[in-house]
């Protein structure tokens, strides 16, 4: 629903009802304006009923006697033909005091006015007013506003005041006195128009502001109430579409595929890079990129197409009316050239190019959930293929990942039931007949899959969190095998740079000494170049702080990765360990001879013991001995075996002796000044 047509509906009726309040109040004011006019001419007219009544008593001889039915005469009648008209008095009439009337003005131009009963008071006033009559007779004033509009012998507006006489608080007659109240009514009646227009043109004024504040808090609301709306439904950063609407307009594409049939795909995006931008450039140039790449992707959209952000650097596409496949493959081409496009951040040049994987509903999956899963399927085909590509769904690619979940699930529960094992490779003096040590290998034989190789489930540990638990196990399993060889024996355990991503990996070696009693200097941790490419100031006092226990400490695989001297100077390194690709080469290409040489010369100049991995020739042996390695592992002097088959022939007597740590020869090359 439009939340604009919505706010409306909602606020329509709340608007008509002021509106309407205020023609109620216009209204109400007119009606209050029209009494307080007439209420303002009754006591207008009663004042001067009351004065003439004074007037009359006052002045006009033998009243009492008129009121009680005689007629006047002489003096009294002349008093009475005077005052029959003065000011607004254009007639008058006398009651006596029952009410009946006695005399009427317009009788005072006979020759000799007789007084004579006439109608009372109740039967002029019928049934109007039937109590008027009490109400007089009873001393109080009765005052009538009327109208003469059609009579000749009667002003447009008048009024008719009943006026009791009283003697010693007796009343001996009533006056009616008829006051001309025209003049009074229209300026009365004007006043209290201006009075009124006023205070309508006020209440319009008030009510003009409080509509206008009114229509401006509602215009408010109503930015609030979309933007509450669009926040709802997009993402802040990029303005794209979220996750929950996303997934309302795939449901929507679904209903118009069942409706029309028409098909839809779904494209995932990934991008390439990002986390090197957010670390070289800062979180800021980060958020800069998205919403370009939003822009970018915007542009290459069609009508009936959405775009949306599902999280840190990863979009989705919803393409809609699909014909085919090559349909979803020309958007999928045009995705990833406009992202390839380097972006100017901060006047640098950044790329930051994209994978993107697609699937089609109706052919790869029939429900969102589904579609949603072949389309990241697809994309971690992409990647897996090399970035910046684009892939569709391939159900052997499911049956792998799937496979890989399943692969897991029974590595948890291998370790879990300790169904793993342990297998160790012989490591011997220089001489190749004193036995030194061994390396501890993990081996994993599948209750279905048979024996599966480290390479196969070590990553899946890594990825999936369970490197900690197999880690630990590994290092208990080790340490307590070890314990029970010959005092001279030392056990090394390879770490994955996983390891040291958790705090715990200090409390997991110390356990697994405690709990073993192995002595610290007879456990060698073997770690990875590739480790010290990340976290190096974090991996550098974790590695001191295992060497300050007395673990050594082991290079594995030097010169394989990123080799950098800066590696054996700032870590606290007992043995370095050439690759077995060194080994096999020797004797087939002279340059791999040279650079071993430099390892061993390198190596013993900072006082580190090397290790020569992959020895399987006698000829291969004789060349690393020549060379100076201190230690030979290999098929020639020993296959893995579990620990149970282990005999220990050629035990040296006592470990080698660790030396003391002193300045590298490199060390005091950076610190002592070159001769000029």
């Amino acid at each position: 629903m439009n939340p604009e047509r919505s706010f409306w509906r909602r606020e329509a009726p709340v608007a008509l009802l002021w509106l309407l309040g205020l023609l109620a109040a216009l209204a109400a004011l007119g009606a209050v304006t029209s009494q307080l006019a007439e209420r303002h001419l009754r006591g207008d007219a009663e004042a001067t009923a009351l004065r003439y009544a004074e007037v009359v008593a006052a002045t006009v001889p033998e009243l009492q006697a008129v009121f009680g039915g005689q007629a006047p005469q002489g003096e009294t009648l002349d008093q009475l033909r005077r005052l029959r008209r003065v000011g607004e008095i254009f007639r008058f009439k006398l009651f006596d005091r029952d009410g009946r009337q006695v005399l009427v003005s317009d009788d005072l131009d006979r020759a000799a006015p007789v007084a004579a009963a006439g109608p009372s008071i109740a039967e002029h006033q019928g049934a109007r007013n039937q109590n008027v009559q009490d109400i007089v007779l009873g001393g109080r004033n009765f005052i009538e506003l009327k109208s003469g509009a059609g009579k000749a012998d009667r002003p447009p507006w008048y009024s008719e005041a009943y006026v009791p006489v009283l003697r010693d608080g007796r009343v001996i007659g009533v006056i009616e006195v008829y006051v001309d109240q025209t003049r009074a009514e229209a300026g009365i009646h004007a006043d209290y128009r201006r009075v009124a227009l006023t205070v309508a043109v006020l209440m319009l004024l008030l009510a003009a502001v409080a509509g206008w504040r009114g229509i401006r808090h509602l215009r408010e609301q109503r930015h609030v109430e979309a933007r509450v709306h669009y926040l709802a439904q997009h993402d802040i950063l990029s303005g794209a579409l979220n996750r929950a609407s996303f997934g309302e307009a795939l449901e929507q594409a679904v209903r118009r595929h069942a409706r029309s049939g028409g098909a839809f795909a779904v494209l995932c995006i990934d991008l390439d890079g990002f986390k090197e931008v957010n670390d070289a450039f800062g979180h800021a140039a980060g958020d800069d990129v998205l919403r370009r790449v939003t822009e970018r992707l915007r542009g290459v959209l069609r009508h009936g197409d959405a775009i949306a952000r599902l999280g840190g650097d990863e979009f989705a596409v919803l393409q809609d009316a699909v014909t085919g496949p090559a349909d979803v493959s020309r958007l999928a081409q045009r995705v990833v050239e406009v992202l390839a496009e380097p972006h100017e951040i901060h006047g640098r040049s950044v790329l930051c190019a994209a994978s993107v994987g697609a699937a089609v509903f109706g052919s790869d999956a029939h429900t969102v959930p589904d579609l949603l899963h072949k389309a990241d399927l697809a994309l971690y085909r992409a990647k897996s293929e090399g970035r910046g590509g684009f892939s569709f769904y391939d159900a052997a690619l499911d049956q792998q990942l799937q496979s890989q979940r399943d692969l897991v699930r029974d590595l948890r529960e291998a370790i879990a039931q300790e169904t793993l094992d342990l297998h160790y490779q012989p490591q011997y003096d220089a001489d190749g007949a004193s036995l030194v040590g061994y390396e501890a290998l993990l081996r994993w034989k599948h209750p279905t899959r048979g024996n599966v190789p480290p390479g196969d489930f070590i990553g899946v540990a890594e990825t999936s969190g369970l490197i900690e638990p197999l880690g630990a196990w590994v290092l208990k399993r080790a340490c307590r095998e070890a314990a029970g060889w010959p005092q001279a024996l030392a056990v090394s355990v390879n770490l994955s740079a996983a390891q040291f991503r958790s705090d715990e990996l200090m409390n997991t070696v110390a356990a697994a000494l405690d709990e073993s009693g192995l002595p610290a200097q007879r456990l060698e941790l073997e770690i990875t170049e590739s480790l010290l490419m990340s976290n190096t100031e974090r991996v550098l006092r974790t590695l001191h702080a295992l060497s300050a226990m007395g673990v050594r400490i082991a290079m594995d695989d030097f010169g394989t990765g990123y080799s950098s001297l800066a590696y054996l100077w700032r870590f606290p390194f007992d043995k370095v360990k050439i690759d077995r690709s060194f080994t096999q080469g020797l004797g087939s290409d002279p340059k791999v001879a040279l650079i071993v040489r430099s390892i061993v010369t390198l190596a013993h100049s900072m006082e580190i013991r090397v290790n020569a991995e992959g020895v399987e020739t006698s000829a291969q042996m004789g060349a690393l001995q020549r060379y100076g390695c201190d230690e030979l592992q290999g098929f020639l002097l020993g296959r893995p075996a579990p620990a149970e088959t282990l005999h220990h022939r050629g035990a040296v007597q006592a470990p080698p002796e660790r030396p003391a740590p002193r300045p590298s020869a490199l060390q005091d090359l950076v610190t002592q000044p070159m001769p000029l």
